[in-house]
């Protein structure tokens, strides 16, 4: 992925930097951090998103290699990877892609929870970009320098002016991989929330199921949180389950439209007419624009629908 430069803009890029006046830094955690027993693959020519996806990928108990990984993430156009193919191939391999927080903050909680981080850094400039991805896996405060899994070298020590400059030259862009059900160290409920949505459209329902639990169980309150559980147990083919999260949800906010459709959706299909019209009497007006049309809809097949006696709608509980 990097390019490489002429050596005499090399310089000149260097001069540059040597340019730039003393960078006034963040307070910062006092406590040092090295993930000592984070794997290191060299990277070669081109292979740094390879490299570094396979180091937290195996952190977080995946079985795969940067060579496995190439075919996925690997963008021969651009002789490099992107952040998308990074976050898309974590899901592929059942983990939790996060996007960290874009602060230093955020990121050194991920490593003082054990976990390294992926991060993209510009080691050029804004006018001349030199993208890279490297493994953050230590800091060392009392040094003020970073420690890293980057390139050929197994322990780069980085200053930490150095490194948070090349940082946020890439927008201050980092991720996670969290194992099914593992929830960040300073999470962000918008982004946490953000990573599941996002497996339950590439098929990985059970693993957003089990982040949206482990979630709930610090928020119980999280109508959203309880929406989304209930939507990955109707992917699973759950329809018990997930009547509870929308029975639940409706208890936390009575009336809400979304929910109450859904909810009366679930019953119709199972042919419990009778208990799908008495939760859509229950939603409250007046009903936002977006779901009006939705719920009519379902008003109208309720009220020309008969409730079945069968076992499929008497025993949803």
């Amino acid at each position: 992925m990097p390019k490489t430069l002429p050596i005499l803009l090399l310089l000149a890029l260097l001069a540059l930097a040597g340019c730039v006046g003393p960078r006034v830094l963040p307070a910062l955690p006092t406590a040092g951090v090295e993930l000592s027993a984070t794997p290191f693959h060299p990277q070669e020519r081109y292979q740094c998103g390879p490299a570094a996806l396979a180091t937290v990928l195996q952190t977080a108990g995946v079985d795969t290699s940067p060579e496995a990984l190439v075919e996925q993430v690997w963008l021969p156009e651009r002789q490099g990877s992107l952040q998308l193919e990074l976050l898309a191939a974590t899901r592929r391999h059942d983990r939790v892609a996060y996007v960290v927080a874009p602060e230093i903050r955020a990121l050194l909680a991920e490593l003082q929870a054990d976990r390294p981080v992926l991060v993209m850094m510009n080691l050029g400039t804004s006018w001349y970009p030199l993208w890279h991805f490297a493994v953050v896996i230590g800091f060392e405060p009392e040094r003020g320098q970073m420690l890293l899994r980057s390139g050929t070298t197994e322990r780069l020590t980085m200053p930490l002016g150095r490194f948070l400059r090349s940082w946020e030259l890439a927008q201050s862009w980092a991720m996670v991989a969290l194992r099914p059900g593992q929830l960040p160290a300073a999470a962000d409920r918008e982004r946490y929330l953000g990573a599941l949505a996002d497996l339950e459209t590439t098929g990985r329902a059970d693993v957003a199921a089990r982040g949206y639990r482990a979630w709930l169980a610090r928020e119980p309150k999280d109508t959203l949180a309880w929406f989304g559980l209930a939507n990955s147990q109707l992917a699973l083919d759950e329809p018990r389950a997930a009547k509870a999260a929308y029975v639940r949800l409706l208890e936390v906010r009575p009336g809400d439209a979304a929910a109450s459709n859904n909810l009366a959706r679930l019953l119709l299909d199972r042919g419990c007419a009778a208990a799908a019209r008495q939760v859509l009497a229950q939603i409250e007006d007046p009903i936002p624009s977006g779901m009006r049309a939705a719920v009519q809809d379902t008003r109208d097949l309720a009220a020309g629908s008969a409730s079945s006696k069968d076992a499929a709608c008497r025993n949803l509980p």
